[in-house]
């Protein structure tokens, strides 16, 4: 996307001195802003309304209470093109145990039922956040059924995979009968690329798309793709121990990441798929 002197200009900023494209994920075109009040972060969704970013400002406010995260300067909509502003962060290094006290500080911020305010239902995989008082229904009827049923759509199930999911599913149900789950705030897509260091070495959060569920979900997504130490779970179990039998229960939370992976990539993910339904 190729941002015009007149677009730019209608941002509710300082004059802007310079642009500078920066990666922003698969979602988002992302830009660095240079001004004379210096540089700013800035994110656009070409032909969206400004709603675009209602569910990500939230997300940013609702984990702002616990850690830290980009201010949000502004957000609207400029010639059919949504956009949101952040403070721009300079990044330095810091401690994986401080980063795993930090996401447990974000754990410790509950609600009374799981779900959130805003539905994400404007990216690529629809999240249904609609309120429900018990966790394993909405985690299968909101998160892993959608999936499902997306993956049938475009030719990427089979029976074979319908029958290990149906296994799978009355396992989720018998594991999570009798366990007080509580419902946490969580960070949504707690990967590697998801959180930073500032240059103080604060822990610093990003790119949220935030719930209140099982925190045993948002860690399960920090085990597939890398980019947490043993510092870091050590750190979180110091802060807010986890209950026994979490390692048994992590498949099956990320059995949703994989699923998303494989709507999102196709068959590149249909393995990893295979072998987390195979596990029970």
């Amino acid at each position: 996307m190729q941002l015009t002197s007149a677009w730019l200009n209608q941002l509710p900023l300082p004059a802007i001195t310079a642009v500078q494209p920066v990666s922003g994920g698969d979602i988002n075109e992302a830009f660095r802003l240079e001004t004379a009040e210096g540089p700013y972060f800035l994110l656009v969704q070409p032909g969206q309304p400004a709603s675009f970013y209602t569910h990500e400002v939230a997300g940013l406010r609702a984990l702002g209470q616990a850690v830290n995260v980009p201010n949000v300067i502004a957000t609207g909509e400029i010639e059919h093109d949504a956009y949101l502003v952040l403070e721009f962060l300079e990044i330095g290094h810091g401690s994986q145990y401080e980063l795993g006290q930090a996401v447990a500080r974000v754990h410790h911020v509950t609600a009374k039922q799981f779900g959130f305010d805003q539905s994400n239902l404007v990216a690529k995989l629809p999240k249904n956040n609609t309120w429900q008082t018990d966790w394993t229904t909405f985690y299968l009827q909101q998160r892993l059924d959608p999936l499902v049923e997306r993956a049938q759509q475009h030719g990427l199930w089979n029976t074979h995979r319908q029958t290990d999911y149906t296994r799978v599913r009355q396992a989720i149900v018998t594991e999570n009968q009798g366990r007080q789950i509580q419902p946490s705030l969580l960070h949504g897509d707690l990967w590697a690329g998801n959180y930073l260091f500032t240059q103080d070495g604060t822990p610093t959060l990003i790119d949220p798309d935030v719930l209140y569920g099982d925190r045993e979900f948002d860690l399960a997504m920090t085990t597939i793709f890398g980019g947490f130490s043993a510092d870091f779970y050590r750190g979180y179990q110091d802060a807010y121990p986890l209950e026994q039998g979490y390692t048994n229960r992590l498949p099956h939370y990320q059995l949703y990441y994989l699923l998303a992976h494989l709507n999102l990539f196709g068959e590149t993910y249909g393995e990893a798929v295979d072998q987390t339904l195979a596990r029970g």
